[in-house]
């Protein structure tokens, strides 16, 4: 039978372990209702920007910006968007399952010199460098309410990337928030950006029920209907200036559904450690004490025939 000391020992353990678990959870719920407002007040903006870029990719007069004008694909940048930290549940690990199902699928040697990776969170890192995948740039430390600002460098280097001719397209892997217990892997086509890839993007994001479900209804959007605008100083210039801020405002918002699906996963997760510690520290409890009640019972045992044998 195992000692007392060493029960007790492990008992301990367990109670110090549910009482960080619960602690991290608290603090999980705090910044899971942030991302998840932050996510979902800005779905309007993003869908609108979305709406935009459909409505000017559409032109056909109009000299379009290099950020709008597809080419011949040569060379492909996969865009991974994961984690700085752990103890996130299978957040991390949907986002890489996503991306190995889809070369698996498509049969692609990521070894190859067409295909580079760009990560987005050091895990997303850590992946690309354990499986010696040519990594082109990384970015981390994006916060626990991500800023437009700190999504802006991420936006610069691949809009200055694709002009410059690194890469044809790019296809981002990221998590969707659906609910609280609930986030979907995805996989979007940034770019070249077309209405085609953009209608496809927000049937994945938009929730089928509750609030902002109405924006399913794809039909409704001024790109897809069509109209006349009335572009100053002249839709070239204006396009030139317009497309980079969309583009900014998009990458923002699959940052912020990261960041919701990050913190829900992690609230989860620490939820469930905390009730398997719970239950972990009873059973070792009333093993403890069974423990010392048959040492207690065999002392007075001995006590006993001690005395018995005395007479």
């Amino acid at each position: 039978m195992e000692s007392l000391q060493n029960i007790k020992r492990r008992l301990k353990g367990a109670q110090n372990i549910g009482t960080i678990t619960k602690a991290m959870e608290l603090v999980e719920v705090t910044k899971m209702r942030k991302s998840q407002e932050l996510a979902l007040n800005s779905r309007p903006y993003s869908y609108a920007a979305i709406d935009i870029l459909g409505i000017i990719s559409k032109f056909k007069d109009v000299p379009m910006p290099a950020l709008l004008r597809g080419r011949q694909i040569k060379k492909t940048a996969f865009l991974l968007i994961a984690s700085d930290k752990g103890l996130a549940g299978s957040f991390n690990s949907a986002v890489i399952r996503k991306f190995e199902s889809f070369v698996h699928a498509e049969h692609i040697d990521i070894y190859s010199a067409k295909y580079s990776f760009i990560a987005v969170g050091q895990k997303a890192r850590t992946y690309c460098e354990r499986r010696n995948l040519p990594l082109m740039q990384s970015f981390h430390h994006m916060g626990d309410s991500t800023k437009i600002e700190e999504v802006k460098p991420i936006s610069d280097y691949l809009a200055k990337s694709y002009m410059n001719g690194d890469f044809d397209e790019v296809i981002s892997f990221s998590t969707s928030f659906v609910t609280a217990l609930r986030q979907d892997p995805v996989m979007r086509a940034i770019f070249p950006i077309t209405f085609e890839k953009i209608k496809k993007s927000i049937e994945e994001t938009v929730p089928r029920a509750g609030k902002y479900s109405h924006y399913i209804d794809i039909e409704s959007f001024a790109g897809q209907n069509g109209g006349e605008y009335l572009i100053e100083p002249s839709p070239k210039e204006a396009l030139e200036e317009i497309a980079p801020k969309l583009l900014d405002i998009w990458l923002y918002h699959l940052m912020l559904e990261a960041n919701a699906s990050e913190h829900s996963a992690r609230r989860v997760a620490m939820k469930n450690a905390s009730e398997n510690a719970e239950d972990l520290s009873e059973k070792l409890n009333i093993v403890y004490n069974k423990s010392r009640q048959a040492a207690i019972t065999n002392a007075i045992i001995e006590v006993t025939s001690g005395a018995e044998s005395a007479k």
